[in-house]
């Protein structure tokens, strides 16, 4: 059950703090558990109505609430028709996950360029955390080079910190773009009550450091404490509240060196349904955030998630410094 989000004084606070801690250990061990728990997949490219309509279902599955923001078969089946991919992974017989996405151009300055959309990710809360997400976009990195792309671009909420592990620190994307409200107001569970803000993050495909991450011997997981052994700048402090949720604060420092880190709420989707007012705190704090480092020459390179706090942090990098290999 979601922790209240109200004062409790003298003693009552301190039990309810140390409960919510204890309550974060056993989440956090759980999770830990889980994540061993890789679950074999069967990648399939997809096709046919069925196997579209199925994906549907997925779809309903991971964003509950709004029929109208489910992308319906007919499009999914010119998309796959029409060069671009709708992957699915499949246990047995049943998906439980699937992405699609489709070529696009990009813009610059001598001309246009080609590149891939990636547009949705999806698997199912059963199987989450067990390696199917990261098969998935293996797999379109693997389709989509042999289609002579070499750059996927996607967006994704840059408070979820379960989707940053996946894609900055696991995949490798970087990402120096936040959009503001870039999709207007979405109704569905996950969405509904916060302005969609997103990060825009590129994967570049040939490179070594996304080569690395995805070969059979990846890169070491870099730790917080090979940053604090670096003496990385921290750029602000949150703030815990007696309830146990982390508030931001009002001020942050700019960075002043090659590295930052940028702290995030380790779980916003339990945080939105806790306090929404929180949850709108978060998300313009770290607007102001990114935009600001983003304008200054920084790029989002790296993600720590600190398994002994439960706490989770941004790696920020000015240009192309690197702590680490690739």
């Amino acid at each position: 059950m979601e922790q209240e989000n109200r004062r409790q004084d003298g003693a009552g606070e301190q039990e309810s703090r140390r409960a919510g801690e204890q309550e974060s250990r056993r989440a956090g061990e759980q999770e830990s558990r889980r994540q061993m728990e890789q679950v074999m997949v069967t990648i399939r490219v997809l096709e046919t109505p069925e196997e579209m309509a199925a994906v549907e279902e997925v779809q309903r599955q991971v964003w509950p609430g709004s029929e109208t923001e489910i992308v319906p078969a007919h499009v999914l089946i010119t998309v796959a028709h029409n060069g671009g991919l709708v992957l699915g992974a499949f246990e047995g017989d049943r998906l439980v996950g699937f992405v699609f996405g489709f070529p696009g151009l990009e813009f610059l300055p001598d001309g246009p360029h080609p590149k891939h959309c990636s547009h949705m990710l999806g698997v199912l809360p059963s199987h989450q955390n067990r390696g199917v997400g990261f098969a998935l976009k293996r797999a379109q990195w693997q389709m989509v080079r042999h289609q002579g792309i070499t750059h996927i671009t996607w967006t994704y909420d840059p408070l979820l910190s379960r989707n940053a592990h996946l894609n900055i620190a696991r995949l490798g994307a970087v990402c120096n773009t936040y959009l503001r409200s870039v999709y207007g107001d979405l109704r569905d569970g996950l969405n509904a009550g916060l302005p969609t803000d997103r990060f825009q993050v590129d994967w570049w495909l040939l490179t070594r450091r996304v080569e690395s991450r995805l070969s059979k011997r990846p890169r070491r997981t870099l730790e917080l404490a090979d940053f604090q052994q670096a003496q990385v700048q921290v750029l602000y402090q949150p703030v815990e509240r007696p309830d146990g949720w982390l508030q931001p604060p009002e001020q942050f420092a700019m960075p002043a060196g090659s590295l930052a880190l940028a702290e995030i709420p380790s779980d916003f989707i339990r945080l939105k349904a806790a306090d929404l007012t929180l949850a709108r705190d978060w998300r313009f704090f770290s607007r102001e955030v990114f935009e600001s480092v983003f304008r200054a020459g920084y790029l989002v390179t790296d993600f720590v998630f600190d398994r002994a706090s439960g706490r989770s942090w941004y790696v920020l990098t000015n240009g192309e410094s690197t702590l680490g290999e690739g």
